[in-house]
């Protein structure tokens, strides 16, 4: 009998049947989709059908996992975005001061 439990964000899960650990990443429930991530950084979106035919049980975080934890990965992407956005600006300014000293005839 399969015991079925809510996909929780967050929550990692062990499928009995197949011997795989996975944490749930996010659930769409207006496109009644699950998108996952197995313990070897596998992602895969699986639908709610699929889901209600696993055994499941719910565990703790892996000991050892290495993942990002969810939430923070967003957030350092972005502070990456901004480092980025911070060179390409430098970049565009001593672009701007190389045609200011070719105007003045300063090599």
């Amino acid at each position: 009998m399969a015991r079925e439990f809510e996909p929780v964000v967050g929550q990692w899960y062990e499928n009995i049947d197949e011997n795989d650990s996975f944490r749930v990443l996010s659930v769409d429930a207006d496109a009644e989709l699950i998108e996952i991530e197995y313990l070897d950084g596998d992602i895969e979106e699986i639908d709610l059908d699929t889901w209600a035919e696993f055994d499941l049980d719910k565990i703790e975080q892996p000991e050892g996992w290495s993942g990002e934890e969810i939430g923070k990965a967003g957030e350092e992407e972005e502070e990456e975005d901004e480092a980025e956005d911070d060179d390409w600006d430098d970049d565009e300014d001593e672009d701007e001061d190389d045609l200011d000293e070719e105007a003045d005839g300063n090599y």
